[in-house]
């Protein structure tokens, strides 16, 4: 019995393990790629981005999670220890 609350307390840890680092850095990454561009003068695929700024902040905030969230995954996967 022991050992299954051991596990259920180490999954969500392992889980924010991933999700907190790459929230702050998607944070820090579309405070420094936003202030030097605005999202409405981008160009995707030869045509300029047609959705408002918010929509572009948006879109560009959960692109950056989600890159760091693949990150903080591999470093989980490197640290944690085969059984």
């Amino acid at each position: 019995m022991e050992h299954q609350t051991h596990q259920s307390i180490k999954s969500p840890r392992l889980i924010m393990a991933i999700v907190w680092p790459a929230f702050l850095m998607a944070c820090v990454s579309c405070g420094l790629l936003f202030s030097l561009i605005d999202p409405l003068d981008l160009i995707l695929f030869g045509e300029k981005f047609s959705m408002s700024s918010q929509a572009g902040y948006t879109l560009g905030f959960v692109l950056f999670w989600f890159l760091g969230c693949v990150a903080s995954t591999i470093t989980v996967v490197l640290l944690v220890k085969p059984r």
